[in-house]
């Protein structure tokens, strides 16, 4: 049973929950990688809901596991107070050579796992977690910049076809 909200993403039974398109403006992402969620049942009838947040989330690996932090998912109201935390730290369904892999590169400077969405994909909540290094205060000008200058040409061309 699809959700119709309009978040669609595709036709591969992708279902779109959250995105965090504040990750592309603040790192260059090096590389992506999708993980399932460790999740209670609050939790996942709360994202089916679309009530996620990645705003200001992140990745750690501790023990060789990796636990998703900062992810907000909003309180299932019908569970009253049997409802989950909405912002603890949540288990990150990886296998064991992707957890080394990132490791060994977040061991490096400047690197950080960060998650970039949250999805079901076949039914399952799925996250999509991004290799990134952080912009630079000048790079992150550059890219407005760029942007700024694309929407003006694109807005030259479409006034000289009238």
């Amino acid at each position: 049973m699809a959700h119709s909200n309009g978040k669609r993403a595709d036709g591969d039974g992708i279902d779109l929950v959250a995105e965090n398109r504040k990750a592309r403006h603040d790192f260059f992402i090096e590389e992506t990688l999708e993980a399932g969620l460790a999740l209670t049942g609050t939790e996942v009838k709360s994202l089916r809901d679309h009530r996620a947040n990645l705003r200001d989330s992140y990745a750690h690996i501790r023990k060789g596991e990796a636990f998703l932090h900062g992810v907000h998912i909003g309180a299932y109201a019908p569970a009253g107070r049997f409802s989950h935390k909405e912002t603890r730290a949540r288990k990150l369904l990886l296998h064991r050579r992707e957890i080394d892999r990132l490791w060994g590169r977040v061991r490096e400077r400047g690197y950080s796992i960060v998650p970039l969405r949250i999805y079901f994909k076949n039914g399952r909540a799925k996250v999509e977690i991004a290799l990134a290094k952080g912009k630079h205060e000048y790079d992150k000008r550059e890219a407005i910049a760029r942007k700024t200058s694309r929407r003006e040409i694109e807005r030259a061309m479409k006034s000289r076809q009238r």
